[in-house]
């Protein structure tokens, strides 16, 4: 890949987010040094994807503490946790990052060593996320080799993660090793994020793609231009049920419709075993203004009532397989889910 934007950094004791609200036009960062700003980082998509929420989480606990001892950071440190899972409630990694810090506090008995021992945590998650982008891409290969030609929907690419991306990682991976590869990318609205990032991701490295309205997937499916679609996730439950994107779950049912394969690609720290089904997972609702607007410019009539649901549950009846870092997964998820996850 070319020289891609890191969504998350931790540099010099602050916390470094690329601006994904300002791509494509824009390559800037916002540099976190209260919790305050994590926060609202993570509420505002500053940063966005399952996985790079959860790594600015865990450096975000830190921010502010590097000249505290000890007894100082233990005193709000279970705030601090709690306020940032509170920040966005359907991506699984936000709460799996932050508890893994403050389990990280309570094995912590060296007091002189606290806040060291939190940085390590952070880049441990850090660097985990990293070696689980690459084991999903060479998972993925073979079936991007055997389905070149792919529909994505919104941004489950190094932008949502710390490289290469989930979805998307197998793409690159396949490209890199020569195989002529085609995506059609769904704009997703309502923030655009398959045209705002996934497209300027798979531009940047000369992979060819496609950019689509959402509602055009059914009409490119029907030219018998899509040998297969793969997405990410932001929770997986037990079953095998996956939310994702709103939106995603429209092209789970095309796929079935039209006999193409429709593939999840996950790190396991987003599968959650604690949720059964998909009924259990907590949708995000968003506010009204992200459909009614676009840029901070009104696009539909004054006083109009609007929903925004920020994602959608796609059964895991519609889902061919589940590509993680750990192998591919199939039906019954049930199973097949625990047995990795004990694993």
């Amino acid at each position: 890949m070319k020289d891609m934007p890191r969504s998350v950094e931790w540099r010099d004791n602050t916390l470094v987010l690329l601006d994904q609200r300002k791509l494509p036009q824009r390559e800037e960062v916002v540099l976190c040094d209260t919790i305050e700003q994590v926060f609202d980082g993570i509420r505002a998509l500053t940063v966005r994807g399952a996985p790079a929420i959860g790594i600015a989480a865990a450096y975000g606990l830190l921010v502010g503490s590097h000249n505290k001892d000890a007894a100082d950071i233990r005193a709000d440190f279970n705030e601090r946790c709690d306020y940032l899972i509170s920040a966005r409630p359907t991506a699984v990694n936000l709460a799996w990052a932050v508890n893994r810090m403050r389990d990280c506090e309570r094995r912590c008995h060296k007091e002189s060593s606290l806040f060291a021992d939190l940085l390590q945590e952070a880049q441990s998650i850090h660097e985990e996320d990293r070696v689980a982008c690459n084991a999903i891409a060479d998972v993925g290969l073979p079936l991007v080799e055997a389905h070149p030609n792919l529909l994505t929907h919104c941004n489950a690419g190094s932008l949502a993660v710390s490289e290469l991306g989930t979805a998307l990682a197998p793409i690159y991976r396949a490209h890199q090793k020569g195989v002529k590869v085609h995506v059609f990318v769904d704009e997703t609205r309502p923030l655009l994020q398959g045209a705002r990032l996934t497209a300027y991701e798979l531009h940047r490295n000369d992979v060819d793609c496609t950019l689509i309205s959402d509602n055009m997937a059914a009409h490119i499916m029907s030219e018998g231009k899509v040998d297969m679609v793969i997405v990410g996730a932001d929770r997986v439950a037990a079953n095998g049920d996956a939310a994702n994107k709103i939106g995603t779950m429209n092209l789970a049912i095309l796929c079935q419709y039209f006999s193409i394969p429709f593939y999840v690609a996950v790190p396991l720290s987003t599968v959650d075993i604690e949720t059964t089904s998909g009924d259990d997972i907590e949708i995000e609702e968003r506010d009204a203004s992200e459909v009614k607007e676009y840029a901070g410019h009104p696009i539909a009539p004054v006083g109009v009532a609007a929903r925004s649901p920020a994602f959608d549950v796609t059964p895991h009846k519609l889902i061919t397989g589940i590509i993680t870092d750990a192998g591919l997964l199939k039906p019954p998820y049930t199973e097949s889910i625990a047995k990795v996850m004990k694993g």
